[in-house]
C-alpha cells in the first residue's frame, strides 16, 4: 500500500471515528439544565490528530465530520452551530497550541470554551436576540 492510500484510509478512519463519538452522544444526550449541552466526544479525535497528524487534517477531519453527522443525524441549524463552534474552538486551539505555555489539556479546555463561546454567538445571530449570550453566566 503507498503512502497517499495509508493518509487516505486513515483520514477515512478518522473521519468515521469522530462521526461514532458524535452518534453516540446524539443517542445519550446529557441532561445538565442546558439545552444542546454534550460532552465533546468526537473532540478528542481532533485534538488526536492535531498533535499526532497535522492542523489541516484535524480541520478537515471535523469539517467533514460536521457536515456527514448533520446530514444524517440533525438539521441546518445544527450544521451552522456546530461548524461556527468548530471554527471557534480550531481557532482557540490552533492558537493555544502555538503559544506553548498549556498542555494538551489546557488546549483541550480552550476548545471547549470556544466552541460553546462560538455557538451561543451563532444563535444570537440567528435568534435576532442577544438574550442568548446570557448563558455565558452559568
Amino acid at each position: 500500500m503507498n503512502s497517499i492510500s495509508k493518509k487516505t484510509a486513515f483520514f477515512g478512519l478518522a473521519t468515521a471515528v469522530a462521526m461514532i463519538f458524535s452518534y453516540i452522544e446524539f443517542l445519550f444526550p446529557i441532561n445538565l439544565g442546558l439545552p444542546g449541552i454534550k460532552l465533546g466526544l468526537c473532540n478528542a479525535v481532533i485534538l488526536f490528530l492535531m498533535y499526532k497528524e497535522n492542523i489541516k487534517t484535524a480541520v478537515s477531519v471535523n469539517i467533514i465530520r460536521i457536515l456527514l453527522t448533520g446530514i444524517l443525524f440533525g438539521n441546518t441549524f445544527g450544521i451552522i452551530y456546530s461548524a461556527v463552534g468548530a471554527l471557534f474552538a480550531a481557532a482557540a486551539m490552533i492558537t493555544a497550541k502555538k503559544v506553548k505555555c498549556f498542555g494538551i489539556i489546557g488546549v483541550s479546555v480552550f476548545g471547549a470554551v470556544f466552541n460553546n463561546l462560538g455557538q451561543l454567538i451563532a444563535a444570537a445571530a440567528l435568534l435576532s436576540t442577544p438574550n442568548v449570550i446570557l448563558y455565558l453566566r452559568v
